[in-house]
């Protein structure tokens, strides 16, 4: 029988950042010419936030048919390969099952929408440590409300996550064009 994914909210890890380099290392040797570059994203790439223990890995690649093409490779060394899993132009993989380590969203390169939400997002986060322990407590709140339903647990966040991302983009933009 598989039970639910258990959402548990930890404190920062200073290995989190390793156990990126780690994980990318493997994943460059899969995606090889077609990697355009590898970012470490989510919540565990920003130092001191408390987290779920997940490493999300944002991999940018020319071609996204030639992902599909070595979804195997993905598959010997750990991972489900789950398609656009939802978001349209995404390939999403995830290691660990229902207690998952890692997930590794690639988009293609000119996905601009989908690349830089993720990075603005995370660097907002590095960059307002105020926000990022709102974050934090809002993630404890609702791992301690609902340990074991993860669509709640998503829903809880879903305004925060839309208001800081619509910050961090705006500070992108103004960074961008100023």
């Amino acid at each position: 029988m598989n039970m639910a994914q258990h959402i548990k909210v930890v404190e920062y890890d200073p290995s989190w950042p390793l156990l990126f380099e780690e994980e990318a290392s493997l994943i460059k040797g899969i995606l090889k010419d077609n990697l355009v570059a590898i970012h470490h994203i989510g919540s565990t790439s920003v130092p001191f936030l408390a987290a779920k223990p997940i490493i999300d890995i944002m991999p940018v690649v020319k071609d996204l048919s030639a992902v599909d093409a070595v979804s195997d490779e993905f598959v010997k060394i750990g991972y489900e390969y789950l398609g656009s899993f939802g978001i349209e132009g995404r390939r999403y993989l995830r290691k660990g099952g229902d207690e998952r380590t890692h997930q590794i969203h690639i988009f293609q390169l000119g996905d601009d929408h989908n690349i830089i939400r993720h990075l603005a997002f995370r660097d907002y986060l590095r960059s307002h440590r105020e926000v990022a322990i709102e974050y934090a407590e809002l993630k404890k709140d609702l791992a301690m409300k609902f340990p074991y339903d993860i669509e709640s647990y998503s829903d809880g966040k879903e305004e925060f996550v839309q208001r800081v991302e619509a910050w961090a983009m705006e500070e992108y933009n103004n960074r961008m064009f100023l």
